[in-house]
């Protein structure tokens, strides 16, 4: 239902302004030829669609359509305001990259002025219609809510900021006769399960939600089967359970329903895009440093014996195990001498770093200062075990370490780079706040958070800033 209605005014308020798009577009073109004598209509008529793609990018990247409530006039301004900025920005950078001269720059920052006063016009329209609907009661469902817990608690408030959903809770049911009476947020608790057929009688009701916890679903059965006689839709939350991190999504398989936790991204669209730029980068950047391989292969075993690279299984997405590939920096038995300086450990937690390690060579230290070992795993991530951005892959002894809340660390695919290196790098001794980094850009992964991280790593790299 709540979906429904969402998704039908998402769709209604798009519409609207693409609608608007036009209308500026046709507005703009009158208004400037009336003054500049313009080409005819149709030769600008060619950049509508463009112009109509720009705004419905931008105003979705800058959120318009997030949240399906009605935002507040300084909320849709600004966003009006970004978008109306860097959709002439982009506009006019395609067509410079185009090299279409003969075009009216005048005409086309009107367009988007007048996009813009329209928008946010449209706010103000808007927020008068739906004011005096609501004050006149049209155009309402009523509503029985089961339940009077914390959840129905919270299902009210989400009803009640969403006002343009049309929806109107009647009145509260509980399993308890001795609530009956009592109210919840101001709605009445009007009587017990049982008592739900008889004020489906007494009141008019559209629908009704069940927002009660699983133990209950034995006794609402019943119910369910004299709703269904009597043609009254039914609706069953079915967040059983409050996740911490996880976002609940329903999905099916075959039209077998089920309600999905994701405690990583789900955004398959921009996940798609993340590997497609690590393949392309990594080919490029291959064939770039294939010269500085070929020295670098040379200096390494003239400094010390033993092969040129370093080769280690790591972990990477959801614990699938790999080989990492670096270029080696450390004497020939490295691994083996490793027991003797673990009590020289500088990170707290299952993980091993020293400042001094009396390991490293020479040339080893200048390659980690500037990070130039790491370049052979760019094959790892044009395989496809690792990203460019994304946790660093651990040992599988470190994971066999990990306390149960470490894990997740597993859930994405690691990186070459990620947001607790660009904000300490070497520096952060405790493990504990490393892994709490690689939470923080899991929960809040997205596209542009990449494009930071890659950003801030560059300079760092060249400074050799906190490497060890």
């Amino acid at each position: 239902m709540l979906k429904e209605y969402s998704n039908l005014f998402t769709r209604l308020m798009i519409t609207i302004d693409l609608c608007l798009v036009t209308v500026a577009f046709f507005l703009g073109y009158l208004l400037r030829n009336q003054m500049d004598g313009l080409y005819p209509f149709h030769y600008y008529l060619r950049f509508l669609p463009l112009i109509l793609l720009i705004w419905l990018e931008l105003l979705q990247f800058f959120g318009m359509y997030n949240s399906l409530r009605l935002r507040t006039f300084p909320e849709v301004t600004l966003i009006v305001f970004k978008s109306l900025v860097v959709g002439f920005i982009l506009f006019g950078s395609i067509l410079y990259i185009l090299k279409i001269q003969n075009i009216s720059r005048t005409l086309m920052f009107s367009i988007f002025v007048i996009t813009a006063l329209l928008i946010i016009l449209k706010k103000i329209i808007m927020v008068i219609v739906l004011r005096h609907f609501r004050d006149k009661g049209y155009n309402f469902r009523n509503i029985l809510l089961v339940g009077t817990g914390r959840r129905a608690y919270n299902f009210i408030k989400l009803v009640e900021d969403h006002r343009e959903w049309g929806l109107k809770i009647i009145g509260l049911m509980d399993d308890d006769p001795q609530k009956v009476g009592e109210s919840v947020k101001g709605y009445p608790v009007l009587g017990t399960i049982k008592d739900i057929p008889q004020i489906m009688h007494e009141k008019v009701i559209d629908e009704l939600v069940f927002v009660v916890p699983g133990s209950w679903l034995n006794r609402i059965e019943e119910t369910f089967l004299i709703c269904e006689t009597e043609g009254v839709r039914v609706h069953v939350a079915v967040d059983f359970y409050e996740p911490r991190v996880s976002r609940s999504r329903l999905s099916e398989l075959h039209k077998f329903p089920f309600i999905t936790f994701d405690s990583t991204s789900d955004k398959l669209g921009q996940l798609f895009i993340k590997r497609l730029f690590d393949v392309v980068f990594s080919v490029v950047a291959l064939v770039v440093f294939f010269p500085l391989f070929g020295l670098m292969a040379v200096l390494i075993k003239q400094g010390s014996p033993g092969p040129v690279l370093f080769r280690q299984e790591r972990c990477c997405l959801n614990g699938r195990r790999f080989i990492l590939y670096k270029f080696r920096t450390m004497i020939q038995d490295a691994q083996e001498r490793l027991q003797e300086i673990l009590n020289q450990n500088e990170v707290k937690g299952p993980a091993f770093k020293m400042e001094n390690d009396p390991r490293v060579t020479p040339l080893g230290k200048f390659l980690r200062r500037f990070s130039l070992d790491e370049l052979p795993q760019l094959w790892n991530v044009l395989k496809g075990d690792m990203s460019l951005i994304g946790p660093r892959p651990p040992l599988p002894a470190e994971v066999e370490q990990y306390d149960a809340w470490h894990r997740r660390r597993l859930r994405m695919r690691p990186g070459l780079t990620c947001l607790w290196q660009v904000n300490g790098r070497n520096k952060i001794t405790d493990f504990n706040e490393w892994a709490k980094m690689d939470l923080e850009y899991i929960d809040h992964w997205s596209l542009w958070l990449d494009v930071k991280i890659f950003l801030k790593t560059i300079p760092m790299v060249i400074a050799g800033i906190g490497a060890k």
